[in-house]
């Protein structure tokens, strides 16, 4: 039987030479023949019971993106209203201060969210932004607009690793990378939603106000709505509430697939207590070499210049004659279509070779906008050398560097470490991404665009290897297989 069959290849894996991890193709052997040795004995789960619990979840996504654009198109009112108009450090605090925010929700999000749960963190995660929306759109002053916008990064933070996790372990396996997907997608509905609001904020005094109070609403549904939702049966299980775990299971899965999902945990479960895990055992324990390629993945995907793309976007366009609200609807467009697609390829394809060729292709359109920057070029060579060479970068983040490490990455960590890691290499993310937005136009300055770029397309150069090397595919796959393949030796 099926159990029996697991017995057998997971005590196989663990007889395996000791060492931290196996290498890449040992791992994705020892996946093979898990996946081959078991009789799974059942058909797919319908992903009908599921889709409406994952929905709910990618609000928070929505909301992350919508409030990362909401300030682009109504700052210079803000300004003016608020009477910090031509403070650059102010206007530049409005933008940035959500990114301190955000490292703070990120730093404790893992810890929140073992400690009450998904849907709970979900709630926490809400709360902030309505409370900083509200303080920012009913504010008279710049200290009112900074306190509103701090709230809303931790928010924010707390929002992304809550997310992934979520999806993660409520969808099942055969559409978990497609459901992974839809946290992308809302993240450029959020972005393109923030730049629609935003459109009458020069013809309409006051009208920044409504932005933000906008942004209440979902707030507020996803709050509500997570009363409603599923909890993660991994982590009902994880706190010894065997009977609730499998009561989602039936939610989430059906009855038929409840009980071989409740065998599947407990095959994993080794007795181990999750606040038991320390920040040491993250960064130089056992888990270390899986904590590494997490947060290496997101250091090479901000340090792509993917934020950078966005922040100058504009100016590439206007340089070649576009005005900005256009070329904000190309670049949103651009990364809604990517996003659309990797969806469709997610569980086709695999992790594995989206980010590949996601990163490959990114490097090809540093190197076109490179070329574009060069005197080698006529001034015609030089606009679809630029502004093609962004939409590409845009579109081919999208297909795999965009959504694949958020999906990829609570996959491969261990149910026991899974939100503190995620907690971690979140961290990571945010604190490139504050120092390429701090650094990006200094260096540029300096350093000119071409020597900028053809940095920014060795960093792709360098995700591509490093995800040949050290990634392994993690499609169709259930949880629990891929947490026996990477086991760790004790």
């Amino acid at each position: 039987m099926w159990v029996g069959h697991l017995r057998e290849n997971s005590s196989m894996y663990k007889r395996a030479p000791s060492r931290d991890y196996s290498t890449m193709d040992d791992v994705e052997e020892n996946l093979d023949i898990l996946d081959n040795g078991l009789d799974k004995g059942t058909s797919n789960p319908s992903w009908k019971l599921s889709l409406p619990h994952v929905l709910v979840a990618t609000i928070s996504s929505f909301l992350f993106g919508y409030h990362l654009g909401v300030v682009n198109e109504p700052l210079e009112s803000i300004s003016v209203d608020l009477g910090f108009h031509g403070n650059t450090l102010a206007e530049g605090l409005v933008v940035s201060i959500c990114l301190g925010g955000a490292l703070i929700g990120c730093l404790l999000s893992g810890w929140i969210a073992d400690g009450v749960g998904r849907r709970r963190t979900f709630q926490l995660c809400a709360l902030p932004m309505i409370i900083g929306a509200s303080m920012s759109a009913a504010t008279n002053n710049l200290f009112g607009m900074l306190v509103g916008r701090l709230f809303v990064g931790t928010g924010l933070g707390l929002g992304p690793p809550i997310a992934s996790l979520y999806v993660t372990e409520v969808s099942p396996a055969f559409v978990r990378g497609t459901y992974g997907a839809f946290i992308q997608i809302a993240t450029c509905l959020g972005l393109m939603g923030a730049l629609f609001i935003g459109i009458p904020v020069k013809d309409i005094p006051g009208w920044w106000r409504v932005c933000f109070w906008v942004s209440t609403i979902p707030a507020a549904i996803l709050a509500a709505a997570m009363v409603f939702c599923a909890e993660s049966p991994h982590w009902l299980y994880k706190q010894g509430r065997t009977a609730e775990a499998e009561t989602e299971f039936e939610r989430l899965l059906g009855v038929s697939e409840a009980k071989f999902a409740m065998s599947e945990l407990s095959k994993v479960d080794r007795g181990d207590d999750t606040d038991s895990v320390k920040l040491s055992e993250l960064l130089h324990g056992r888990h270390s070499k899986v904590v590494f390629i997490g947060s290496t993945l997101f250091a090479l995907q901000q340090l792509s210049g993917i934020n950078a793309v966005f922040y100058f976007s504009s100016t590439v366009f206007k340089s070649a004659g576009v005005p900005s609200d256009i070329a904000n609807v190309c670049i949103g467009i651009a990364n809604l279509a990517g996003s659309i697609i990797s969806m469709g390829l997610m569980d086709k394809l695999g992790r594995k070779v989206l980010l590949f060729w996601s990163f490959f292709g990114m490097a090809i359109a540093m190197m076109l906008q490179a070329t574009g920057a060069t005197s080698l070029v006529s001034n015609v060579g030089t606009l679809y050398f630029s502004v093609g060479g962004m939409l590409l970068f845009v579109f081919t983040f999208a297909l795999g560097a965009g959504p694949v490490p958020g999906l990829l990455l609570p996959e491969i960590f261990p149910s026991r470490i899974r939100a503190k890691a995620m907690a971690v290499c979140m961290s990571v993310h945010w604190v490139i991404n504050f120092f390429v937005g701090l650094l990006f136009l200094r260096l540029l300055e300096k350093l000119g665009p071409q020597l900028l770029y053809s940095m920014f397309a060795t960093f792709c150069i360098m995700a591509v290897i490093f995800v040949k090397r050290n990634v392994v595919e993690t499609k169709g796959k259930s949880l629990h297989e891929i947490e026996i393949a990477l086991l760790p030796q004790d």
